[in-house]
């Protein structure tokens, strides 16, 4: 039998159903980033993005880095196999909001791609972004001649 948990929402009893979940909470992490300011800010941001198994995402106006990259301890049959010892981050997760039982995270934002980054770039600061770039290669001293030698 399922555990249950002690109330939800509508007030009636809602049920851990981990038991019928792939670990979709242990194959990956996010972690919050700063909130981008400017073209430089986004760009790090796209650098992220250039990264496999990467993502970046928005919700509740927060900007973090979502790395897609499973738990060493889930195992084959997606139960922790590390279950007594599970860091305070697994033994305090609420499936309130889980993504067996939440469905459509809502996010505000949702890139998954460097090329994603780089589009949204050129509509927020205008198609030529990243010519400025282009111009800082440009603008370097050239290197010296080599000094003929007698």
């Amino acid at each position: 039998m399922a555990k249950t948990k002690k109330k939800d929402k509508a007030g009636k009893k809602a049920k851990i159903r981990c038991h019928l979940c792939s670990g979709l909470c242990c194959r990956y992490f996010a972690l919050p980033i700063e909130t981008p300011e400017d073209a430089d800010d986004y760009d790090d941001i796209r650098w992220y993005l250039s990264h496999t198994q990467t993502q970046v995402f928005v919700e509740d106006g927060d900007w973090y880095l979502n790395v897609l990259n499973p738990c060493i301890y889930l195992g084959p049959d997606n139960r922790c196999l590390n279950y007594e010892k599970r860091p305070k981050i697994c033994r305090t997760y609420k499936t309130d909001d889980c993504e067996l039982t939440s469905g459509d995270y809502g996010y505000e934002l949702h890139f998954t791609s460097d090329k994603q980054m780089e589009e949204y770039m050129k509509i927020k600061f205008g198609p030529k972004v990243f010519e400025r770039y282009d111009a800082k290669k440009r603008t370097k001293a050239k290197p010296r001649s080599k000094r003929k030698t007698r």
